[in-house]
């Protein structure tokens, strides 16, 4: 089958609005976090959030196609144009075929849900809906804008998989350009979660961190304190490209996506699998397609939400597979700092791998101060500060509510 290389990358998140400032941040071990500004939180129990700052579409989208698009789109559009600038590929010497779009967002156009119901609700009972409704609201419509923007003409869907949405994006994607089916494809995940339904409705579940008087140390992962996720918001866009044809036109060349798989837990709703039976599976599947041993990983960017059982759980697949005290296996959650993107979270947990390969440096997890016991002692999680490491394996951790189990690997070229 063909490889599979990265070689180009965009990202919108809650520490920056592209990749520079992004990455900048995460070393810095800043934290996104802040009070919600995107409605009127007083009432709600949880009123922080890790939004997007100073985020204007305007140079991208003229003003009729602002009102046509949800927010999770523009967060997608401007990620893509990043990428796609970013890999350098004259797309106009291009078969349009044989280029495609996977993207992938977990809940689509909530805001845009939220809105027309509650403009209807008002009312008198008189259907006065917007005829954009429908194409800003459905999941699929950020893949469809960046092809039609771009003119990419080939494979074009969108994937949904709650939190492990991006990586069965990429995982699809890889699959795709090994078959040969596409030579280029545009994948990744964009979400605009922080509305007063979604914020709501995690807040009732109480799966988020209720740390109000303390937002920017409320995500903790791994900490023996604490107590639910911080949402974010955002979207990563990576250009994946067949290997021989990245080669050929002289393309600089990020990592290579070795490896994917997806299981299922089979278990609960929302609930982990306590013992991680799902996540050892897929982690172990993914390095076995990537053609790579657990000793050979250096870096695993965890998907570690900062909630009591999730954590725990993900640590039994962990040791369970790299052993209690892994000897060169270096740890981090950097949800710590960007809060969780729901599907665009495993768009951005793959970008900071990748830099973690290209810069031989490991973004830390903050806010971490006792460890939680039940984790064990010579299991390499890095705290505090960013350390240089070499890294030639990256792997990525996503898991989302439905039981879903979605890792990648990537490797240096």
């Amino acid at each position: 089958m063909k490889r599979v290389v990265v070689t180009g990358m965009g990202a919108i998140t809650p520490l920056g609005n592209d990749v520079v400032t992004y990455w900048r941040n995460m070393l810095a071990g800043v934290s996104g976090a802040g009070q919600i500004t995107h409605f009127d939180a007083s009432r709600f129990k949880t009123r922080f959030a890790c939004e997007v700052k100073n985020f204007d579409a305007s140079g991208l989208l003229d003003r009729s196609e602002l009102k046509r698009t949800d927010l999770f789109t523009q967060y997608a559009l401007a990620a893509a144009d990043q990428a796609i600038k970013d890999c350098g590929i004259d797309f106009k010497a291009m078969d349009p075929f044989d280029t495609g779009v996977i993207w992938g967002s977990g809940q689509g156009g909530m805001e845009t849900f939220e809105e027309q119901v509650k403009e209807y609700a008002a009312g008198d009972g008189t259907p006065r809906f917007s005829p954009f409704f429908v194409p800003k609201l459905i999941a699929n419509m950020a893949s469809g804008m960046i092809s039609i923007k771009y003119g990419f003409m080939g494979i074009n869907y969108t994937t949904v998989s709650a939190c492990s949405t991006s990586n069965t994006a990429f995982m699809d994607a890889l699959n795709y350009i090994r078959l040969g089916k596409a030579r280029v494809i545009v994948a990744g995940g964009s979400e605009a979660p922080i509305t007063a339904a979604s914020i709501g409705g995690f807040t009732a579940m109480r799966a988020m961190s209720t740390r109000n008087d303390d937002p920017q140390h409320a995500s903790r992962p791994f900490d023996v304190d604490r107590d639910g996720f911080v949402m974010g918001e955002g979207a990563g866009a990576l250009v994946l490209e067949e290997y021989e044809h990245a080669k050929a036109r002289g393309a600089h060349i990020y990592a290579e996506l070795a490896g994917a798989a997806m299981t299922a837990d089979a278990y609960h709703m929302t609930a982990t699998h306590p013992e991680g039976a799902g996540a050892f599976r897929a982690m172990q599947d993914a390095l076995k397609d990537a053609g790579v041993t657990p000793a050979d990983v250096d870096y695993l960017n965890v998907h570690a939400t900062s909630t009591p059982v999730g954590d725990l759980s993900e640590v039994q697949a962990v040791t369970r597979l790299f052993g209690t005290a892994p000897s060169g296996l270096v740890i981090s959650a950097t949800k710590s700092m960007t809060g969780h993107l729901l599907g665009a979270a495993g768009a951005i947990e793959g970008i900071a791998c990748l830099l973690s390969i290209r810069d031989g440096v490991i973004p830390p997890t903050i806010n971490t101060r006792h460890l939680d016991p039940a984790i064990p002692a010579g299991l390499n999680i890095l705290l505090g500060e960013a350390k240089r490491h070499p890294v030639k394996v990256a792997m990525s951790n996503t898991f989302g509510f439905g039981g879903h189990n979605g890792i990648v690997v990537f490797k240096k070229v």
